[in-house]
């Protein structure tokens, strides 16, 4: 990927959302992970400071070795030691039940096959374990879904990947998990055809 499409393209999709906003949802997300924690996507970093005490280790994965440099600056004010993998969700090179925590926050628009990533998340994560996450999708209202999907076939090549219209509950759910707590609604102010938020739990 391009340093656009994996640095300033991410920032400028924040920016319209209004990155401001979006802070209590990564904050929410991230307190409630305890345990080895493994990070889909971990990006620049931007999760770490919301990490909270019961939290033992964070792994994050993330296949742009440039946001990794970026996120290692992060880390060494982190209270828990944090290790970076470079690679896919799609083949998580860990071990079966390893995992307490899988954290994914707007990771699952952009992997290109999300439903066998998701299914190495359950995988890898222990019984008993859990999946919290927050991801844009698509929206209820179709008049907002029509645009969502006329615009992903234009949007999706410039914006490294990045769908508008994914159905993110059905998703989880097809690949084995059962979503034990789930919210829905619009980011304040933020473009509704990316601005519709799934944040919950899940377990495998």
């Amino acid at each position: 990927m391009s340093f656009y499409q994996d640095y300033i393209l991410p920032h400028l999709i924040n920016l319209a959302m209004r990155n401001a906003q979006l802070v209590p949802y990564r904050e929410r997300t991230a307190a409630a992970a305890e345990g080895r924690v493994l990070e889909i996507g971990i990006g620049s970093g931007l999760n770490l400071p919301f990490y909270g005490p019961q939290v033992r280790e964070v792994m994050g994965l993330e296949p742009s070795s440039r946001l990794i440099e970026m996120a290692r600056g992060v880390a060494r004010e982190s209270p828990s030691p944090v290790t970076f993998i470079e690679g896919s969700a799609e083949a998580i090179p860990l071990e079966r039940g390893s995992i307490d925590t899988v954290v994914t926050t707007w990771t699952l628009c952009t992997i290109p096959h999300a439903i066998p990533a998701l299914e190495e998340m359950r995988r890898v994560l222990r019984p008993g374990g859990q999946l919290l996450f927050v991801e844009h999708g698509l929206a209820p209202e179709e008049s907002v879904r029509k645009w969502q999907n006329r615009l992903t076939p234009f949007w999706r090549p410039i914006a490294g990947g990045c769908r508008l219209n994914r159905p993110i509950s059905n998703l989880i759910e097809t690949a084995g998990f059962s979503i034990t707590a789930l919210e829905n609604s619009y980011v304040p102010k933020a473009p509704r055809m990316m601005g519709y938020l799934y944040q919950g739990r899940a377990s495998p």
